[in-house]
């Protein structure tokens, strides 16, 4: 299989590297394209998220590529500052990194849930973009069932799992009782609306903005007061919080509007990248800005036993890929075999044979050749086993 795979994450690129290479859902459909347009690219996945940036790549037999660098190029971007962030992985390598990357291993907010959802979106995304290839298909397709099936067993911590979850602890734990606090959120994205539904439910008096209102088409988390985008710095006045989680490319809260605020809110959070708020904002006095790497810091290891059955899940759905590119690498060799027997089993044929007596003869000509040309690994529990496997998907 000649796939590989680069990405920079958290571990390794700090978020003013990472945002720089972080993109909108158009966006990565566009990058997508310009990627599959590189000589010996036949597929390419962009998986763009909070906490990693990394590109799938499909490549012609015998191609060599470094994603990392086609993607800075695509993006733009000298590859030079980001050469010592990017991780490359080939072949089973970079299938088995996806599968722990679907399944939450590699999170920064370990077992994290959004994660499934992002590794789903960018397959489809670049299937939208005509860049859906078969290995990727299969691979992000394989991905995604592993990650679901290692989900259903139960989680791998005892403590929250998303970012939005991780902010309101965090907000509690800088805060105290959030009952009775106020609390400001710009974005009513799908990560917005998550984080003032779990403030309303810690009992926080919450408001979210909107850049636009239709009725029966916008949603407003339950229990929310709303205000229009543009007077957010209104808003905040008398605000105990302000958490911001939006995908524009631009800072929703500058440092100094901030500080025309006279009662300025004591704790933001940032959960965008890029950042949504300016980072020099947390430099002012009486102010904390907690950003998502803040976040991830507090999360404590995986439960041994949790991570072995995952572990488990994965080798599983490894192995189905293995097999399957197998079998996809091996067609033209079948091809070659079933002309070989037309050849030879039609010698054997007769015009006037009964279609019993023709399928009779076909089978056992089509057996006795095939056992006197492979004789490696031609044993009688590997019979047993075809045979055995042949019959399981017999229809009755």
């Amino acid at each position: 299989m000649n796939i590989c795979m680069s990405g920079l994450d958290y571990s390794l690129a700090p978020i003013a590297l990472r945002e720089q290479l972080s993109f909108t859902k158009n966006a990565v459909m566009d990058m997508d394209q310009a990627i599959c347009a590189a000589d010996g690219v036949r597929g390419a996945v962009l998986l763009s998220t909070c906490n990693r940036t990394e590109l799938y790549l499909s490549l012609d037999d015998g191609v060599q590529a470094d994603p990392g660098e086609l993607l800075c190029r695509a993006a733009g971007l000298s590859y030079e500052p980001f050469a010592p962030a990017f991780l490359t992985r080939r072949g089973e390598d970079c299938a088995r990194h996806l599968m722990a990357v679907a399944c939450g291993l590699e999170s920064q907010i370990l077992g994290e849930d959004q994660i499934l959802t992002q590794v789903k979106t960018a397959a489809l995304l670049a299937r939208q973009a005509g860049c859906g290839e078969a290995a990727l298909e299969t691979l992000f397709r394989l991905a995604a069932a592993c990650g679901k099936s290692a989900k259903s067993g139960g989680r791998l911590t005892g403590v929250a799992t998303s970012a939005a979850h991780r902010a309101v602890e965090a907000a509690r734990e800088r805060l105290g009782d959030l009952a009775g606090k106020r609390a400001l959120v710009i974005g009513n994205g799908e990560m917005g609306r998550l984080a003032a539904s779990l403030l309303v439910e810690a009992g926080c008096d919450t408001t979210v903005t909107l850049r636009s209102y239709h009725h029966g088409e916008t949603v407003v988390p339950a229990g929310c007061a709303v205000v229009p985008y543009d007077d957010r710095f209104l808003a905040m006045e008398g605000m105990d919080l302000v958490l911001s989680a939006t995908t524009s490319p631009h800072y929703t809260i500058y440092t100094q509007p901030f500080q025309a605020v006279k009662n300025p809110p004591s704790l933001l959070i940032d959960l965008a990248i890029p950042r949504d708020i300016q980072p020099e904002t947390g430099d002012l006095p009486g102010v904390a800005l907690l950003n998502v790497d803040d976040l991830g810091r507090a999360v404590v290891g995986a439960d041994a036993k949790a991570l072995a059955r995952v572990e488990a899940v994965m080798d599983e759905h490894l192995e189905r890929f293995r097999q399957w590119s197998i079998y996809r690498e091996s067609l033209p060799a079948l091809e070659e075999l079933k002309a070989v027997l037309r050849v030879r089993i039609g010698a054997y044929l007769e015009e006037d044979m009964e279609p019993e007596e023709t399928a009779e003869l076909t089978i056992d000509k089509v057996v006795d050749l095939l056992a006197g040309g492979m004789t490696e690994g031609f044993t009688s529990d590997a019979i047993s086993a075809c045979a055995a496997k042949i019959r399981s998907h017999t229809r009755a």
